[in-house]
């Protein structure tokens, strides 16, 4: 039996839509409760991290995705306790603040999801995948959204020689494999996204070709997530070692998301890819 947070049926149908290209993809403002994250810009803490999220839905986000260990490469991993301390407080303020907001909670730790479920996160954001059973059955026993994330390896060693023989069909089956098993427990497809993990345990040619290959990566229309911002991929491709220096790559890469119905895209500037899918409505008109 499900637990729903409070979440009413009209909230779960709230939630499931946000999980939907409409137009433009979905936009989710990234709120790093960490001092160690890969770009500095986006560090914020308590109140600071409060008002960060605050502005993400003022400027046009949909979701606010707050984490608390930085899972950069080369990252050291955080107690749960720590991480518990860094992002439970904010979430609460979030919900208290602005009670229609989404909500999602980055996490690979379960003891660290609920707490964030239960002060008023939304989803479970794993970049691990769903590894630990725990997760799994947290999220099967909550009912509450998932983004399912590929990441090879662990983020101290993810990006020591990744290989594979097909990046493209060997993440893809890991995604749909993890997500099948949801389904198949009961759990709503309509509350499921998933992550190719672009920079996880990957080279820039795999980054490539998973972009490349955009929806066709899933074997149904389940909701596909990117996250690029600011990452080396952008570096790779614009020659900017700083990410400080990559905001118009990133930008460029939305739009790439746009015309091929990315439904939502992981971002560190909101404002921007706001004006970027406005921007492209001059497609449509």
């Amino acid at each position: 039996m499900t637990s729903d947070f409070g979440h009413t049926p009209s909230r779960r149908e709230r939630i499931a839509k946000a999980l939907r290209f409409d137009g433009a993809p979905r936009i989710m403002g990234i709120v790093n409760a960490t001092d160690d994250s890969f770009f500095q810009g986006s560090r914020a803490t308590g109140t600071q991290a409060v008002q960060r999220g605050l502005a993400m839905w003022e400027a046009g986000a949909t979701w606010v995705d707050v984490g608390g260990e930085s899972t950069r490469p080369g990252a050291e991993p955080v107690s749960v306790e720590a991480e518990k301390h860094r992002v439970v407080p904010v979430i609460e303020d979030l919900r208290a603040q602005r009670p229609e907001g989404l909500i999602s909670i980055d996490t690979r730790h379960a003891e660290v999801a609920l707490a964030a479920l239960e002060a008023g996160a939304d989803m479970v954001n794993d970049v691990s995948g769903l590894r630990e059973p725990a997760m799994v059955d947290l999220v099967l026993r909550t009912g509450c959204a998932v983004c399912i994330m590929h990441m090879q390896g662990e983020p101290g060693s993810m990006q020591t020689n990744p290989q594979y023989d097909d990046v493209v069909s060997e993440v893809g089956d890991m995604l749909e494999t993890v997500k099948q098993n949801l389904i198949h427990q009961g759990h709503p497809e309509e509350l499921i996204c998933v992550d190719p993990g672009i920079g996880f345990g990957k080279t820039q040619n795999h980054n490539i070709a998973l972009l490349k290959s955009g929806r066709q990566l899933l074997s149904s229309e389940t909701s596909l997530l990117w996250g690029v911002s600011r990452k080396s991929v952008v570096g790779h491709l614009t020659g900017h070692t700083d990410p400080a220096d990559r905001l118009a790559g990133t930008l460029g890469l939305a739009a790439v998301a746009h015309r091929m119905r990315i439904d939502l895209v992981r971002v560190h500037d909101v404002q921007e890819h706001v004006d970027v899918f406005a921007a492209l409505k001059i497609d449509s008109a």
